[in-house]
């Protein structure tokens, strides 16, 4: 049995095609960490308030910031009804 010609262009062809969206994969997952954060909201991006990535600069500011706001004592529940209730206005 003999190969002609033609199955070996397809043969490579299907092997070029292969090789060629196991590249696409990788590249894209690399492509993907960086492009991700400048697609906008309405196209599934990140919200404006989405916390940084791990691993910046940013992001272990970020961790010392809530770390602190953490530590602090949590405000009393009464004084926050207070608050709340002193600017409502009544309903007439």
């Amino acid at each position: 049995m003999t190969i002609s010609t033609r199955h070996l262009v397809i043969a490579t062809a299907f092997a070029v095609l292969a090789c060629g969206l196991g590249g696409c994969g990788t590249i894209n997952e690399k492509l993907a960490d960086g492009l991700a954060d400048y697609v906008p909201l309405w196209a599934g991006g990140l919200p404006a308030d989405a916390p940084p990535r791990p691993g910046t600069a940013k992001y272990d500011e970020f961790m010392r910031e809530r770390e602190k706001k953490r530590l602090e004592p949590a405000a009393a529940k009464d004084e926050a009804a207070r608050s709340d209730s002193s600017s409502l206005e009544p309903v007439h």
